[in-house]
């Protein structure tokens, strides 16, 4: 293949490669949320409890 050929296909492979991780660290973000935010509920119910 020639070099002006290779530049643009490079381009594009970086560019899908970039958005998959960005789509997939917005996804590990929201599952940690997730996470705190039943921890922090599951807090609260133990506290009520005792009361």
């Amino acid at each position: 293949m020639k070099i002006s050929l290779v530049f643009p296909i490079a381009a594009i492979l970086a560019i899908l490669a970039i958005s998959g991780c960005a789509n997939t660290i917005r996804g590990m973000g929201a599952d940690t949320a997730n996470t705190v935010n039943a921890t922090q509920s599951a807090g609260h119910r133990v506290a009520r409890s005792t009361n």
